[in-house]
């Protein structure tokens, strides 16, 4: 009940100052616009166009501030263009004027002018017929007696006297009183998107831009590691096994010629190498496509990882459903990496893995007893995991102060 009421105090708030605020704006614009593109042709236009601009800038700044306050969502600045270091004052005047995002706030402080005039009137007509309404038992006894004044339970032939005008505006006071928050919060809504489609619609979409590019660069370098990482196993592994194997058969082949028992121990310890590569290369492969995640699911392969960790893993997983191939590639090489690190060097003696679905994102939780320290700093070993989450437009947090515990929390949207 007092959210709501702090919900309804900060609606009325905005729309009773919006209405002084955007008459205000519509003002000042309208004189600066007029006299500005008509003294434009004698250049004095110019400078009182761009103070102009200027103004509009600064009364959008205000409204965005209070658009966060009923939206209650970060919304972002626009970057306005700035004339260059050196530049002459002509380059200076007519930089605002070559901003698209300047004419935007001028729009703004027109249309928002009649939004605002219809905001207020229904506000201060809800909350002055709640009031008059629901306060008429106190001072209804005095107009219902006044001679000769008809009330309108009278007029539409409800009958006259208090106790008749008490129940009739008490009841429309209670009808105005229950539908008060929804009113005022609806147009205290419909004025704050207006605001935010005009004030800070572009910088949206331009931070959305920005966030797409970083996810590509991010989905790159991610590549880029991985496979600069599998091409080091490969290196440092299987290829040397493969060599080694090789000159073990080519042994082989010349011993089998003149010591055929010696020749058999060779062999023997070839076919044991060719089994270490071969273990070996299914390790790397689980790294590149885990057949199990793409057969059967999240579920399965995050238990083989659990059962493969050298650190005991409490596993809770909490969905059963198929998702599309990139989240659970995330979610699965995310566990992965975590456990690794958890077995490299958290020296942690258990650990926990749990996933669920809130809404449109899976919810992955890794944390361990060990001794802390983790951060996604370039060059450490959660580096990967903050790309792997970018590409997919999700977030992560890393909590491990030195000492421990840590806790990984990714949000993955799967919607």
């Amino acid at each position: 009940m007092r959210r709501l009421l702090r919900r309804l105090t900060a609606d009325t708030t905005y729309l009773l100052l919006g209405l002084p605020l955007a008459l205000i704006a519509f003002c000042l614009l309208s004189v600066g616009l007029s006299a500005g593109v008509g003294l434009v042709v004698v250049w004095i236009g110019v400078p009182l166009l761009a103070l102009t601009l200027l103004g509009a800038r600064g009364l959008g700044d205000i409204e965005r501030v209070r658009v966060r306050g009923v939206l209650d969502k970060p919304l972002s600045r626009p970057r306005y263009p700035e004339a260059p270091a050196g530049a002459g004052w002509v380059r200076r005047v007519v930089t605002p004027l070559l901003s698209g995002q300047s004419w935007l706030d001028v729009l703004h402080g027109f249309v928002v002018f009649p939004v605002a005039t219809l905001t207020f009137c229904v506000a201060v007509t809800w909350w002055a017929a709640t009031a008059f309404g629901l306060l008429y038992p106190l001072y209804g006894w005095i107009t219902s007696n006044i001679p000769g004044n008809q009330q309108l339970p009278e007029l539409i032939g409800l009958g006259s006297g208090y106790v008749v005008d008490t129940a009739f505006y008490f009841f429309l006071g209670l009808v105005f009183a229950v539908t008060l928050v929804p009113v005022i919060r609806g147009c205290a809504v419909m004025q704050a998107s207006l605001g935010r489609a005009l004030l800070t619609g572009v910088a949206e979409l331009h931070e959305r831009i920005e966030g797409l590019t970083e996810g590509r660069n991010a989905a790159v370098h991610a590549e880029a590691d991985a496979l600069r990482r599998l091409e080091r196993d490969i290196h440092d592994g299987p290829q040397q096994r493969l060599v080694h194997l090789a000159m073990e058969l080519s042994r082989a082949q010349r011993e089998l010629q003149r010591d055929a028992s010696a020749a058999h121990d060779t062999i023997g310890q070839a076919i044991t190498a060719t089994r270490e590569t071969l273990d070996e290369l299914r390790a790397l492969s689980r790294g590149i496509a885990p057949p199990i995640l793409a057969d059967r699911g999240l579920a399965p392969a995050l238990a083989a990882l659990a059962g493969r960790c050298t650190v005991p893993v409490e596993l809770d997983v909490q969905v059963a459903e198929r998702f599309p191939a990139l989240v659970e590639n995330t979610v699965y090489f995310l566990t992965a990496e975590a456990l690794t690190n958890v077995a490299k060097h958290s020296r942690a003696t258990s650990c926990s893995v749990t996933l669920t679905r809130i809404g449109d994102s899976l919810l992955l939780t890794i944390g361990d007893d060990g001794v802390g320290g983790a951060h996604v700093a370039k060059g450490h070993g959660l580096a990967g995991l903050a790309d792997r989450v970018r590409v997919v437009e999700g977030e992560l947090t890393v909590n491990s102060p030195a000492g421990g515990p840590t806790l990984i929390v990714a949000e993955v949207p799967c919607g």
